[in-house]
């Protein structure tokens, strides 16, 4: 049985689509939800360029998380499932690292992640913060695909769109 479970969100429709898989367990484990939003304080040199203000963007970033939190947070209370968040701050590093730190301190039952599914280059080239929370945690962890329309769902789509412009 799954009591707390952990979803790390970064505003991403991949990221919904895990938070949206993580309030259906919710729901039949009668579980609570913690949210989860990493801001990444990358250290800049902004010595050499004009009006970057790193203490502006360093802002910027948190209210942008805030914001995903609290709107991740009215998802999953709309849905009647208890829900808290967290706002974790660091200075550069993978994201993966917080996440495990998370769900042991905490401790989380299930982790639930969106992920990309990159292969190739891409994947060697950006990482996988799913991946490194797969290897480096006892904790069962569901990652789940942002949903794809098939071509009969594109289809009806397209022509309520077209309905609605006519």
């Amino acid at each position: 049985m799954y009591k707390k479970i952990l979803v790390p969100i970064d505003g991403s429709d991949t990221a919904m689509a895990g938070l949206k898989e993580a309030v259906k367990l919710a729901k039949v484990h009668g579980s609570q939800v913690r949210v989860y939003h990493v801001v990444n304080e990358f250290i800049l040199d902004y010595s050499y360029s004009s009006g970057l203000y790193a203490t502006n963007l360093i802002e910027v970033l948190r209210e942008s998380g805030e914001k995903t939190l609290r709107q991740a947070e009215a998802f999953v209370r709309q849905r009647g499932v208890s829900v808290d968040s967290v706002l974790q701050e660091s200075i550069g590093g993978p994201a993966a690292a917080l996440i495990l730190a998370q769900a042991r301190d905490w401790p989380a039952d299930l982790i639930v992640m969106g992920t990309h599914g990159r292969r190739g280059l891409r994947r060697w080239a950006l990482g996988s913060d799913a991946e490194s929370v797969v290897r480096g945690t006892s904790v069962p962890v569901l990652l789940v695909h942002e949903a794809r329309e098939t071509q009969s769902e594109a289809a009806a789509n397209e022509s309520r769109e077209k309905a609605v412009d006519a």
